[in-house]
């Protein structure tokens, strides 16, 4: 299943808020990441906080990215 991000938000302890095009809000924890390889550089919170929507999907300042298709799988729905 393929649903494009059309909003996010980063929030505390490195997590993002993400919309997608099915109206569903989610919440994925990038905390995970943090020590691998290039993704190691969002523990910088001024950089992780520079998330911002690109096409499809998000992007940081640093122009590093996921796969919309994985952050739908690997986040969680966010019950409202």
């Amino acid at each position: 299943m393929y649903f494009s991000i059309i909003q996010v938000k980063p929030l505390d302890d490195y997590q993002l808020l993400l919309k997608f095009e099915n109206d569903e809000n989610r919440i994925f924890d990038v905390r995970s990441f943090l020590e691998v390889g290039k993704y190691s550089e969002l523990k910088n919170v001024s950089l992780f906080s520079s998330v911002r929507t690109s096409f499809d999907s998000i992007q940081w300042a640093n122009e590093l990215d996921f796969d919309p298709g994985f952050f739908y799988v690997k986040s969680t729905l966010l019950e409202e």
